[in-house]
């Protein structure tokens, strides 16, 4: 695939516009992951319990988003370079219903399996 092709083109400023969106949720969400106070005299204990499932379910959401966020910085980089659509492992191109699925993906369906 060529990084000129008026769809590459498209698709890498769908990427780019998900990445900021990401960015931007990681930032307004930053005090969500911010470890839990344990103020006693204040709060009770199955409210403190819950502030910290709510904290931890914050971290494991944000580590999703960082993910996210790296296959989209390395697809991007793909279409820079024109090696997207091309399998890392093995070099065959993907399957474009598999890149329809998700544009962010590395690997054919067999170097996946």
């Amino acid at each position: 695939m060529s990084a000129t092709d008026p769809d590459l083109r498209a698709l890498r400023a769908q990427l780019a516009e998900r990445l900021r969106d990401l960015r931007d949720t990681s930032e307004t969400t930053a005090d969500n992951r911010r470890p839990v106070e344990l103020d006693q005299t204040s709060v009770g204990r199955v409210s403190r319990m819950d502030a910290m499932q709510v904290q931890a379910m914050a971290v494991a959401t944000e580590q999703r988003r960082h993910d996210e966020a790296r296959r989209i910085e390395a697809a991007i980089k793909c279409i820079d370079e024109g090696e997207y659509g091309y399998c890392t492992a093995c070099g065959e191109e993907i399957a474009e219903k598999r890149l329809a699925a998700d544009p962010t993906v590395a690997t054919c369906i067999k170097c996946a399996a």
